[in-house]
């Protein structure tokens, strides 16, 4: 009989396997599909969506977990940069996915060499959480905007999720 995970590796897994499948779908559009926005007045498209999660994964690894001070990536918290400079330009899709890319293997190398899901961090002075809070939001935070590219990816071309 195979050992159950732990809970550090359950909860990594949950998180991983909701990158993957954000990953899915938006597989196979063009830029100007993925730029596709859905209904006004909202800014959201799923290349929004690579910038935007890009930003979140730097925001609580770089910053809250590993205790950095990166620049935000698309210009200042609340400008909503991340969603409306989504254009549908090959360069800007090459540019979202491999800062998602650069993000998401930063985080996964933290979490690789922390253990202690109790370990304390400062989300944002003088609130106090642990590394098992940043996990449970990331995986949070991708569930919800896989709703959004479920609704999203079905607009564009039809297509359902599994």
């Amino acid at each position: 009989m195979s050992e159950l995970p732990n809970e550090r590796d359950n909860y990594v897994d949950y998180l991983d396997s909701r990158r993957e499948l954000f990953v899915k779908k938006c597989e196979g559009l063009t830029p100007e599909q993925l730029a596709t926005r859905s209904v006004p007045p909202s800014t959201m498209s799923l290349l929004g969506m690579v910038r935007h999660l890009a930003e979140v994964e730097r925001v609580w690894f770089r910053r809250r977990l590993d205790g950095g001070d990166p620049e935000r990536l698309w210009g200042p918290r609340g400008n909503d940069d991340d969603w409306n400079g989504a254009v549908g330009e090959q360069s800007v899709v090459d540019e979202a996915w491999s800062t998602w890319r650069e993000e998401v293997t930063f985080a996964q190398d933290w979490l690789a060499s922390h253990d202690d899901m109790d370990a304390v961090v400062i989300a944002y002075e003088p609130e106090r959480i642990n590394v098992r809070d940043v996990i449970v939001h990331m995986i949070e935070e991708y569930a919800q905007h896989l709703g959004h590219a479920d609704l999203l990816r079905e607009a564009i071309d039809g297509q359902r999720s599994d």
